[in-house]
């Protein structure tokens, strides 16, 4: 929220002075709270170690000790422990029946009023009027949102009106690098199919 606003206030025609008092929220030390640790909530949580946050995760499957262990991540059984102790709650699931619509009004509500949901899977994980209110009552101090539903939202949604939430394009892996390596990947997995070979990105295992 503070570097989009930042931005505005850099570059606006009217800006005379920047205000000293004008303060955002430290990353280091706080806690970090990953809904989803699968290969990319791991990664996640590997970039979170270097700014020192203490790392809570949820997920259906608890990770191996040693993989805790190295990123010194602590497993919440329940997802609500997991909400009520984070300073910034990731959610890095994939969408299935179970998880739309995972964050709901209930659990915005046991948020802390100072933490920030991220949200890098998919829009319908959260129940986009709930976030509404729960920005607009300050429930929460705010959200970053890469993906939507639908994308792009309608011109009027109320989520565009809002100055407590930073939303993206759907541009997570949008770089000329990852594009590549996708293709590859891509190209890699239909040879193996063509040559009777084992998949190596097969979706759902036999």
């Amino acid at each position: 929220m503070y570097l989009h606003s930042g931005c505005q206030i850099a570059v606006s025609p009217d800006t005379k002075h920047f205000a000293v008092d004008w303060l955002g929220v430290e990353v280091t030390r706080a806690t970090l709270g990953i809904i989803g640790m699968g290969s990319i909530g791991y990664k996640v949580a590997q970039r979170a170690r270097a700014f020192n946050m203490r790392i809570l995760y949820h997920n259906r499957n608890r990770r191996r000790k040693e993989e805790e262990e190295a990123v010194g991540a602590h497993y919440c059984e329940k997802m609500e422990d997991l909400l009520r102790q984070s300073d910034f709650v990731m959610l890095v699931v994939n969408l299935t029946p179970e998880t739309q619509k995972l964050i709901g009004k209930k659990e915005l509500g046991l948020m802390k009023p100072t933490a920030t949901l991220i949200n890098i899977s998919r829009g319908a994980v959260i129940d986009q009027d709930a976030l509404v209110e729960a920005l607009q009552n300050k429930v929460i101090r705010g959200a970053a949102l890469d993906v939507t539903y639908p994308e792009p939202l309608p011109r009027d949604h109320p989520l565009l009106k809002l100055n407590n939430i930073i939303i993206t394009p759907h541009i997570g892996t949008a770089t000329v690098q990852a594009m590549h390596m996708m293709a590859e990947e891509a190209i890699a997995n239909m040879l193996a199919v063509l040559h009777g070979q084992p998949i190596p990105s097969e979706v759902f295992p036999k």
